[in-house]
């Protein structure tokens, strides 16, 4: 098995003690104190992520006259400076080669966020598409780390010259934290205010030491995957693959069909044709947590898969997030989940599962 890659706060997890994960390609931490504990700092005060793992490119050239344009949904051409959004890099067939957040630097630069496991197979797409422009994968220089909670703005206040008040929801600026460059973006998956930094190797660990300093709670994979199945945030290879369309994973809503791009025709025939099948969003209405892999039922079928699943502490119930077949699937009718162990009964329910009081 190949070895796992380390991101530049490995040293600063192992002082803190974190249980460790293979996640990706790479070893990350999954916890510290504990997945509720984090989980609740997130919540009600601060929280801090290494997310050093994930991928950075940089593209710099002509937006419209490259081909970068066509690499994916989102339309980088129409995109304002200083805003990022999120969006898919398709295949032909439409099937998800990853879901990934673009940042507008200026009218012909771009910063391209990818997931870690999926950093090669983008930078090749990406590339082989890309008729001129210069297009480079940063990723093993630039490390990131989120703090996320309704405090993290003031502990961020305090290591940032930027007026953080100035930026809205997926604005962000190019500014200087503990004297080195540093991108901060108004961005999270927790639904809690929070930013995303930016920042080179050598600055990362003493930016970490900072806002620990400051009272941020370390948290790990494991707080993060629940902070994000509350808010329904689908997670690539769960509820997105390459055999799996935006379409069929109820996200739609970032798919437009104003231009070209690839996958755009195969979207347009689902489109047209209805899609196979849907992702679902479900309750236990207890505390059993249903998990990745778990079978769903109706009607004594078999009609899918659980994507995701976890207990939510904010909710108090199990929770998931399931790809069913269109054909099979009738809405109103009973559902349940079943494993080796047996069978629970599950209830359909809308997105998110958590909603601020």
């Amino acid at each position: 098995m190949d070895q796992l890659k380390r991101t530049v706060l490995f040293e600063k997890h192992q002082q803190l003690q974190a249980k460790s994960i293979g996640f990706g390609g790479w070893e990350m931490p999954v916890q510290y104190e504990g997945i509720i504990k984090e989980h609740q700092a997130c919540r009600q005060d601060a929280a801090l992520f290494d997310i050093s793992h994930m991928g950075e490119f940089f593209y710099e050239g002509n937006l419209e006259e490259s081909g970068v344009n066509e690499v994916s949904t989102t339309d980088f051409v129409a995109l304002p400076v200083g805003k990022c959004k999120y969006g898919f890099l398709l295949n032909e067939k439409g099937g998800v080669i990853d879901d990934l957040i673009v940042y507008k630097l200026s009218p012909n630069r771009l910063m391209f966020v990818v997931n870690a496991a999926r950093i090669d197979a983008d930078f090749q797409q990406i590339k082989s598409h890309i008729k001129s422009g210069i297009f480079e994968d940063k990723s093993n220089v630039t490390a990131k780390i989120d703090i996320q909670g309704p405090k993290s703005k003031a502990l961020l206040q305090t290591l940032c010259s930027f007026d953080l008040d100035e930026l809205q929801y997926f604005g962000f600026t190019e500014t200087t934290l503990l004297d080195a460059p540093a991108i901060v973006s108004r961005t999270g998956y927790t639904g809690e205010l929070g930013y995303e930094l930016y920042i080179d190797n050598e600055t990362a660990p003493k930016l970490w030491d900072q806002l620990i300093a400051l009272g941020a709670t370390p948290a790990g994979l494991g707080a993060r995957d629940v902070l994000r199945m509350e808010m329904g945030y689908s997670l690539y290879g769960h509820e997105l693959d390459e055999t799996i369309t935006p379409l069929e994973a109820s996200l739609g809503f970032f798919v437009k069909f104003n231009r070209p791009y690839i996958g755009k025709e195969a979207l347009e025939i689902q489109k047209k044709e209805g899609i196979p099948r849907k992702i679902i969003a479900f309750s236990t209405r207890t505390k059993r947590a249903p998990r990745h892999g778990f079978e769903i039922f109706q009607n004594g079928q078999k009609i899918g898969m659980v994507t995701s699943g976890t207990f939510s502490p904010s909710v108090g119930e199990g929770i998931g997030l399931g790809l069913v077949t269109c054909a099979q699937y009738q809405q109103g009718e009973p559902l349940e989940i079943k494993n080796e162990r047996g069978a629970v009964a599950i209830y359909e329910t809308t997105l998110p599962f958590y909603k601020k009081s």
